[in-house]
């Protein structure tokens, strides 16, 4: 626990009471939303490739299911192939994965940092070098206390995740049901329809019972991820010579 709050905590702290102080007004709603985007540029190269590696898998799908027809009677053989096909386009199919836990950290960060409050600075956390503002602008939009619940905020997490799903090429590579279906078939599609529209929903609760600010970094960052898989794939299709859809 205490290298978790060094290495993630007290860096993510610092930043948010950094930016407190930049911002005009020292308004901590967007003082996150300027940290959200800062964190998201920062795992950019990691997001970039994870998106690449999510449209690489859509496009090589015919040739994946052409192994699983040519194999059906031969698991062993059909996850060889599989993973040459994997290896000849350069594509690693666990990058979203590695997104997904390197950003748990921060979320979990976030939590605590939003959960002892922001009205009165922990002074013993901030380092020496980082002005401290006077005064703490909770409200959001002039209306909103960003340390509260707010079911406005908490229904844009939830919406922009279910977006986010839905855009995502990740969810376009979900194997078709079907009795021939393997039980790894089987079971990726359950978890991507349950990713689909169970996960929207368990944010919006997690985003309520939180704060807003939560939910307000949520919200953003979800924004920032779908406007970086637009642009892959755009960048995609403009080098494959296809129609962007």
């Amino acid at each position: 626990m205490a290298i978790f709050k060094i290495l993630i905590y007290t860096p993510l702290y610092n930043a948010l009471v950094a930016i407190i102080a930049f911002v005009p007004g020292h308004n901590l709603g967007l003082a996150i939303i300027i940290l959200t985007i800062f964190v998201r540029v920062v795992l950019f190269p990691l997001g970039h490739k994870a998106a690449k590696s999510q449209f690489a898998l859509k496009m090589i799908e015919p040739e994946i299911n052409k192994i699983k027809e040519d194999f059906k009677g031969n698991k062993e053989e059909q996850a060889k192939k599989t993973f040459e096909v994997y290896k000849k386009h350069k594509i690693n199919p666990f990058s979203g994965c590695l997104m997904a836990l390197i950003q748990l950290p921060i979320i979990i960060s976030l939590y605590y940092v939003f959960l002892s409050g922001l009205q009165t600075l922990d002074q013993s956390s901030i380092y020496s070098f980082v002005s401290i503002p006077d005064v703490v602008n909770l409200k959001f939009l002039g209306i909103t206390d960003i340390t509260s619940k707010s079911l406005a905020l908490a229904i844009l997490a939830g919406v922009s995740q279910f977006v986010q799903a839905i855009l995502s090429p990740a969810s376009k590579t979900i194997p078709k049901s079907g009795n021939n279906n393997s039980f790894s078939d089987n079971l990726s599609r359950s978890l991507s329809i349950q990713m689909k529209y169970f996960l929207p929903v368990m944010i919006f609760f997690f985003a309520y019972q939180t704060s807003a600010a939560l939910a307000l970094y949520w919200t953003i960052s979800n924004i920032f991820t779908i406007a970086q898989e637009m642009i892959v794939k755009r960048q995609i299709n403009a080098k494959h010579g296809l129609l962007t859809q």
